[in-house]
């Protein structure tokens, strides 16, 4: 049981690590990346990952996978990584970060939807905490919200918590690793984004050596590496644990301002950090209980099933027919 514990507490630490990279993302862009380019950079961010992540996994989709890889490239990478920088322009101050933020409560209806999974009180008061926390660290007193903006921000909160529950719900295909699952959803959602850039924004920059190093650094740590392990940890965790640890990302970029920007940090700003990170905690605690008929008739089918296999075997039965342990892996709280 403790090295259970261990175990899920090492995985959730290795997948916090995709939002706290992500916190770096308006540090690196504002400091070593050309100006309003904001499709030129999500471009540079996912198909070059997204290459190199296939040709390291070596496995391309197979069936309806080819879709199913599209779908979700489309979701979680072509149209979100557009509508987050088209939000980030248009809106003052931190705006996008703070709608960004509701994430949580977008997973937990769309899991009605398509997971079957009920979301506690616990649950949405967790999401309402950590939005009122990341509201508290970034959002300043600024002109009247960009209608566009707005909407730029709620499309792109929508569209990753969509392709967050679509990745839970259908899983990986046998013997397809996470390494490949990521590959196909930046290099399809790169394939998205690069014909938008160059109808929008004309032909590619000239770039000096700090934007090709800041484009390095955003294509392999903070896109490769940590889309890796944002989709290994979805393939582990409940959506809604995953989609709790999304106000890091603001945070992290509050701290990264704080130490390296010279920017300041006011005592409220500080006080919603602690709620927003204690919010972070709470969406990691599981429930005890299933949540579901589901998981609880695959629990009850676990224990018959051990049951089955500890009842002495009729004489002369052949081994090939004996009874198979069976687990309903689609099952919530079924993988530990």
């Amino acid at each position: 049981m403790a090295t259970n514990r261990f175990a899920l507490t090492a995985l959730t630490a290795l997948t916090a690590l995709a939002p706290v990279s992500w916190g770096s993302t308006y540090a690196v862009t504002t400091e070593f990346l050309p100006a309003d380019r904001p499709l030129f950079t999500a471009a540079l961010r996912a198909l070059p990952a997204g290459l190199l992540l296939l040709a390291l996994a070596r496995v391309l989709p197979r069936g309806v996978w080819w879709g199913k890889a599209a779908v979700l490239g489309a979701l979680n990478i072509g149209a979100f990584f557009p509508l987050l920088f088209l939000s980030a322009y248009r809106l003052p101050g931190g705006m996008a970060a703070v709608v960004g933020s509701v994430g949580p409560l977008f997973v937990a209806g769309l899991s009605v939807l398509l997971l079957a999974d009920r979301p506690t009180l616990r649950t949405l008061l967790t999401g309402v905490a950590a939005a009122l926390g990341v509201s508290l660290v970034v959002l300043k007193a600024a002109g009247a919200l960009d209608p566009v903006g707005v909407l730029a921000a709620l499309a792109s909160t929508a569209s990753m918590s969509a392709g967050t529950v679509l990745t839970k719900r259908w899983g990986r295909p046998d013997g397809v690793g996470p390494l490949a699952l990521t590959a196909w959803q930046l290099t399809a959602g790169g394939l998205l984004i690069v014909p938008v850039a160059l109808a929008v924004e004309g032909a590619p920059p000239a770039l000096d050596g700090r934007a090709v190093g800041g484009y390095l650094y955003l294509a392999l740590a903070n896109t490769a590496v940590a889309y890796w392990l944002w989709f290994r940890g979805i393939g582990r965790l409940t959506a809604t644990q995953v989609t709790f640890l999304g106000p890091l990302s603001p945070l992290t970029a509050a701290v990264i301002g704080w130490a390296a920007l010279g920017q300041t940090l006011t005592p409220l700003q500080l006080a919603g950090m602690g709620l927003a990170f204690g919010a972070t905690i709470l969406g990691q605690l599981r429930t005890r209980e299933p949540a579901t008929a589901a998981a609880a008739t695959a629990a009850t089918s676990r224990r018959g099933a051990a049951i089955v296999r500890q009842a002495p075997r009729p004489v002369g039965r052949a081994e090939g027919n004996a009874p198979e342990d069976t687990m309903d892996l689609s099952a919530p709280g079924s993988r530990r």
